[in-house]
């Protein structure tokens, strides 16, 4: 059997061309649980690379270094309000301010549950604050009342109740008690480890929202 040829050898050994999307994808993917995991104290170029199985020069050629990636969680993190409650969305417009609250209460506790990620951001907002948690929770925020200004539309609260005063106190106590659970699984006495240990909360909060927005 005749010996490869030079050329035939170089055709055998050609790395293949790269995916840059999924590259990035994969490198933001494992940046998002490094962050979720580990908090910021694991957060470092090194660790990503390892999580994410790439050359750690490829997160300095796709997204600048950490701060970059930083920002392009805050970026998604700026759309999670509305990729979350997306189900809420199709049900159509709500009827009343009252309504639209609810819905976006109750949403936003769901979601809130099944992302460790932006509880720990929630978190880090009270305990440990910084100019990147600060970027983070920005971007949240603003995610957050973009969507509510979407759905609103011409709903109206009730005339004389300051509405950003008392849906700050929902989202507030929401977070906290999502918090809670995850850290000690209880808060002032309230169980919040089972499914029916919740559904406490959220008939607390449908009382809470129709006694504020009636």
């Amino acid at each position: 059997m005749s010996e490869p040829t030079a050329r035939t050898a170089r055709t055998k050994t050609k790395p293949r061309p790269r995916d840059r999307q999924a590259t990035r994808r994969a490198i933001l993917f494992a940046a998002k649980e490094v962050l979720a995991e580990s908090g910021f104290q694991e957060f470092g170029v090194n660790t990503v690379a390892r999580r994410a199985g790439c050359d750690k020069q490829l997160i300095y050629r796709y997204y600048g270094g950490l701060e970059g990636l930083v920002d392009a969680i805050g970026g998604e993190l700026g759309f999670w309000v509305r990729d979350s409650l997306r189900p809420i969305a199709a049900l159509g417009p709500p009827s009343s301010y009252a309504e639209l609250m609810e819905r976006l209460a109750l949403g936003f506790l769901e979601a809130l549950r099944e992302d460790p990620l932006v509880q720990r951001i929630v978190a880090w907002e009270i305990a440990a604050p910084s100019p990147e948690v600060q970027r983070l929770a920005t971007s949240r925020s603003r995610g957050l009342v973009g969507w509510i200004a979407e759905m609103r539309g011409d709903l109206a609260p009730p005339e004389g109740l300051d509405a950003p005063a008392v849906n700050a106190v929902l989202v507030a106590a929401i977070q906290l008690l999502v918090v809670a659970a995850a850290s000690t699984g209880q808060f002032a006495g309230l169980r919040l480890k089972t499914e029916k240990d919740w559904e406490r909360v959220r008939a607390a909060l449908r009382i809470l929202i129709a006694a504020a927005y009636a």
